[in-house]
């Protein structure tokens, strides 16, 4: 599925919207299928159409998923792939092995997070409490803007008792980063078995 994001960025400047394969209008955010704006000439009604690289599923995601959360860019990813402190993970909830992922992150699908917290420097307290005083720095990401699995995992992290500090979200995902033409690999790191020196 992720193959085809990155050809489909590059041609979107010259594709048409394309209507959606069924009569339901798609979601802008995850209350609103439409957004008014107000223009000298009256109010305009802003759609959502589908298109080449505008999956129907999901909504237009916060750059911020969570107060506290931190936002990041491609360059921050970039340096963040050579940090032994940062662990940067694909949240997808993809069971088999990735078409395209990341160079140098991590698979740990957002809905696996509460049994997998060890593997993130964290020391389980109890049933769904851990302390992860000394676990790694994370950059969360997904398939992109319009996914809701990498926020999904933050707000599990955070409920958890992850520190808000550690936590970074690439709100650009895989879309932006294939769309950007940055190289990609196929296939799931497995996660380290200890938190790196802090």
């Amino acid at each position: 599925m992720t193959r085809w994001l990155g050809v489909a960025w590059l041609a979107l400047a010259s594709a048409l919207p394309v209507q959606a394969d069924d009569a339901q209008p798609l979601r802008i955010t995850q209350q609103s299928h439409e957004f008014v704006v107000q223009t000298p000439g009256g109010p305009l009604v802003i759609k959502r159409d589908k298109t080449a690289c505008g999956a129907p599923l999901g909504f237009i995601q916060p750059l911020i998923p969570q107060p506290g959360v931190t936002p990041v860019s491609e360059l921050d990813v970039l340096n963040a792939l050579n940090d032994r402190a940062t662990l940067v993970i694909d949240m997808r909830d993809e069971d088999e092995p990735l078409e395209a992922t990341i160079p140098n992150s991590y698979h740990l699908a957002y809905n696996e997070l509460e049994d997998r917290m060890d593997v993130l420097g964290c020391a389980r307290l109890g049933k769904n409490r851990w302390d992860c005083a000394g676990a790694f720095k994370i950059i969360a990401f997904d398939y992109g803007p319009m996914c809701v699995q990498a926020p999904a995992g933050i707000a599990n992290l955070l409920r958890m008792g992850y520190p808000v500090s550690k936590i970074y979200y690439y709100r650009g995902g895989m879309l932006d980063w294939e769309g950007l033409g940055l190289t990609t690999v196929v296939g799931n790191r497995p996660l380290p078995k200890a938190p790196a020196t802090q």
